[in-house]
């Protein structure tokens, strides 16, 4: 194992002992000798029963078989979580053929970023985080259920559904995902349009246009954004089958996959002897391996939040300068869109998951200890699932990439760091996605232009304001102030400035998420502004030091005077509409971006 890789896991194992070491407590006293439900009331029990079909009925009344709680996130709005319209069946047949139940115990909330992007619905993004993992919460409270299969895929609806479950770590889980959509037009092609309709180039039917033939068909959008990095994440960390992340929706293989985690789940039952539950697999080791994954690849900085969240709930202090130490010894393995012109679907067909994770174990990136769905060992994970004469099967992976443009051995890296750099300085700090900003591009020192939203910086372009040299500081939008919703609608405008030559940098306490672009973005911020943050003083004019190499993020302005400096009033209005009045308490609650905006950071200080 790669030193830097023990010493991150061991100081996080040590900081995390108290809070680690009472939630297996609380787990493994939940987790009872036989189902939970044969210690139901008799009333309770048939309320639980009641809907059931004859079959599954007596199944159940007998103890001898398995109940699986089917919690999806399924809506037919959302192209990544379409295809789990057939899934509850489909998993309840493959249940049955074994003798065991499933139930669907619950849905959940699925928003989607790419439709609610630049509109009042995206500041509820991180609320419906919390909200899922409530939802989840819910679905499981019944004590009805010996296992679980979670249906999710997109931004917040994993780590949600995660947070949730792990409150019921009990409780052997698998996530079951969908797949993407398969490729439509380049990645380029797309951004290129985005770029000269903001330029007024291209009409909005043209736009439209290539909107529509990139996100297509059912499945998950292609490019490296959350959503995908969630599902690379899962089977890092072992809650997937080997490989099941990226094949595509409605394939013989697809299904096979889904029915074979069904009765796996089963497998890992307290009555099947192999009893493994959630609690017992998301430990410092599958974080660790899990944050360098992320690294390797270029992930969604969105996981900055999400992963201490998710840490959190299972008793884990995970921080930003674990990630970023981390972040320094990784090598980036994969240039996948924003940060290479490929898509998910090309790095699949290069080599996919079996190859970059054969790739970081023989490194010794990995840790290979670890439990897994599959049993125990991550090295189960350097196989791919196959079909043959229609029986599931898995064969090792490919020893070489095919197509080095888009997956490298670690032995020869496009990069020899990772993708994310933690940024400190007297603005805050705040993390980067360098992996996909041009070396180039990374250090911008320039005068600010302060905004309070992103509508004034794309007012600010169309008047022609911001043909120059600038750091953009958009602020009040933090996780308390108006949810922390992402910030899409600046990139192209940026971007075309940055094509014209001028050097341009964002500094925000808002999200660009996965699929931040090619500018240096020093984003979640924190303290954010609306809690007097350092950004809520910064005027229009002041030098801004923005160094994504190095990691600063500086004002040039006397300490003294910048603390003497009146504290602008955040603006009004982002909490009426759009059910936004509904989250008011909720974005009091929200944690700092650092501890992973959320919620439940203060609900969950009783497992010290």
């Amino acid at each position: 194992m790669h030193p830097r890789i023990l010493e991150v896991t061991e100081r996080l194992i040590a900081r995390s002992r108290p809070t680690r070491e009472r939630y297996l407590q609380l787990i493994r006293a939940a987790a009872s000798d036989g189902p939970m439900r044969a210690k139901l009331q008799c009333a309770n029990f048939a309320h639980g029963v009641a809907g059931c079909g004859a079959e599954d009925k007596h199944s159940l009344r007998m103890m001898n078989a398995a109940n699986v709680a089917i919690v999806s996130s399924y809506n037919d709005m959302l192209s990544a979580h379409q295809p789990y319209e057939y899934y509850p069946e489909q998993i309840k047949q493959a249940l049955r053929e074994i003798g065991s139940v499933g139930q669907f115990a619950g849905g959940v909330p699925a928003m989607c970023d790419g439709v609610t992007q630049g509109e009042p619905g995206m500041e509820l993004g991180i609320a419906s985080r919390e909200v899922i993992a409530m939802s989840t919460a819910i679905a499981l409270s019944h004590n009805m259920f010996d296992a679980a299969l979670l249906l999710g895929i997109c931004d917040k609806i994993v780590p949600g559904l995660l947070m949730g479950a792990l409150r019921f770590g009990h409780l052997p889980t698998v996530f079951v995902p969908g797949g993407p959509m398969p490729s439509g037009i380049s990645n380029k092609e797309k951004a290129d349009v985005r770029q000269r309709y903001a330029e007024g180039k291209a009409s909005r039917e043209e736009l439209l246009e290539s909107e529509m033939k990139s996100y297509h068909s059912p499945g998950t959008c292609t490019f490296y954004g959350t959503a995908n990095t969630n599902q690379l994440l899962m089977e890092v960390m072992g809650l997937h089958l080997p490989g099941a992340s990226f094949v595509n929706p409605y394939t013989p293989l697809r299904d096979a996959l889904t029915i074979e985690a069904a009765q796996q789940v089963t497998r890992m039952t307290k009555a099947s002897g192999d009893f493994m539950p959630l609690g017992e697999i998301v430990d410092e080791k599958s974080l660790v391996n899990s944050i360098v994954a992320l690294h390797a690849t270029g992930g969604s900085t969105n996981h900055t939040l999400h992963m201490p969240a998710i840490a959190q709930a299972a008793g884990i202090q995970l921080t930003w300068q674990d990630m970023a130490e981390l972040s320094e010894v990784v090598p980036t393995l994969s240039h996948v869109y924003p940060n290479g012109k490929a898509d998910i679907n090309h790095f699949q067909a290069a080599g996919g998951m079996a190859f970059l994770i054969r790739e970081l174990l023989d490194a010794g990136l990995l840790h290979e200890d670890v439990n897994t769905v599959a049993g125990h060992g991550l090295r189960r994970y350097t196989q791919e699932p196959f079909l043959q004469d229609g029986r599931l099967v898995w064969r090792e992976g490919p020893q070489a990439s095919l197509d080095e443009a888009i997956l490298r051995p670690a032995a020869n890296p496009f990069s020899p760091e990772g993708g994310l750099r933690v940024m400190e300085g007297n603005l805050g700090r705040g993390v980067m996605k360098v992996s996909a900003v041009a070396p180039e591009h990374q250090v911008v020192e320039a005068p600010a232009r302060v905004f309070h939203d992103q509508q004034a910086l794309a007012d600010a372009f169309q008047a022609g304001e911001l043909e120059r040299d600038f750091v953009a500081v958009v602020r009040f939008q933090g996780p308390r102030c108006n949810g922390m919703p992402e910030l899409h609608k600046m990139t192209p405008f940026l971007g075309v400035l940055q094509d014209r030559g001028f050097k341009v940098a964002l500094v925000t306490d808002g999200r660009m998420s996965g699929a931040s672009g090619k500018i240096p973005a020093a984003i979640h911020v924190c303290p954010e502004a609306f809690d007097g943050g350092p950004l809520a003083r910064v005027r229009d004019g002041d030098i801004v030091r923005v160094d994504g190499a190095k990691g600063t993020l500086l004002v040039r302005v006397e300490p003294d005077e910048l603390a003497a400096r009146e504290l602008p009033a955040a603006p009004l209005g982002n909490d009426l509409g759009c059910g936004r009045e509904l989250f008011g308490f909720m974005r009091m609650a929200l944690s700092p971006a650092e501890q992973g905006a959320s919620a439940f950071t203060s609900a969950l200080e009783n497992l010290k």
